[in-house]
């Protein structure tokens, strides 16, 4: 998803073929699973964003694809920059030199403390990265840690997560999704209409999402609006149809 200046684009998407049969090591029967793995598909669609000449800054992505060899394509292939979370079991260097002779600490044993930021070499990555610690508050009243890296060694603490904190908009598209525009409503079986129901459930997000910048009404809202302009016009037809019924017999 492409965020900028509070639009919200759908630019890519893929689906999960699990179209290979393996034998499951632990209960030793068949599963299916795809050829290719959730970090291909999300190197595909960056590619295609480049390909498509998309301008764009930052990558944002939550854990789950904070992978090295992701990290080295959008700094080095794109030339383009990211800001991800990364899990306390990476190993990391605290200088060039420690790096070179393969001295290495996993991020939980760094005593990194918050509103500072570190510079390190994350292990399988050959540029260094800026760490900082978030410490956030979840909605039940818990703390909760983030360890963010930033392949921009510009930024400062508060620049690294006002940028990341935008990334919490594609959790907002796919509420969105699944809410306003019926995507997990699809009776589909196949991968074609499996397909197609969901391209047309993003093309109906982005014209809500259009729609909803220029009427300046969320899409909850805009959503309510459609339904009672619908209701008014089948309630307005039944009653010509009863206006009818009645003048003929």
């Amino acid at each position: 998803m492409y965020y900028i200046k509070e639009y919200r684009i759908p630019l890519s998407f893929d689906i999960v073929r699990k179209t290979k049969t393996v034998i499951d090591e632990k209960t030793k029967k068949e599963k299916r699973i795809s050829e290719k793995t959730k970090n291909e598909q999300y190197r595909e669609m960056l590619k295609v964003c480049i390909k498509n000449n998309i301008k764009f800054k930052y990558v944002l992505n939550d854990v789950w694809y904070g992978s090295s060899e992701n990290m080295m394509l959008i700094k080095e292939a794109m030339k383009k920059d990211f800001i991800m979370p990364i899990k306390t079991n990476r190993k990391i260097a605290l200088s060039e030199k420690d790096k070179l002779s393969g001295k290495y600490v996993t991020v939980s044993e760094l005593e990194l403390k918050e509103n500072i930021q570190q510079t390190i070499y994350l292990e399988g990555v050959s540029f260094p990265l800026l760490l900082i610690k978030q410490v956030y508050k979840n909605a039940d009243g818990t703390e909760g840690v983030l360890y963010l890296v930033s392949s921009d060694l510009t930024l400062t603490y508060e620049q690294i997560t006002a940028i990341y904190h935008k990334r919490w908009k594609v959790e907002e598209y796919h509420k969105s999704l699944k809410q306003h525009v019926c995507l997990c409503k699809s009776p589909t079986k196949r991968v074609r209409t499996q397909s197609n129901h969901i391209f047309a459930s993003i093309y109906s997000f982005f014209k809500l999402e259009y729609l909803s910048l220029k009427s300046e009404l969320n899409p909850t809202a805009l959503r309510t609006k459609f339904y009672i302009s619908a209701n008014r016009a089948a309630y307005d037809e039944l009653e010509n149809l009863k206006a009818c019924f009645a003048m003929k017999f």
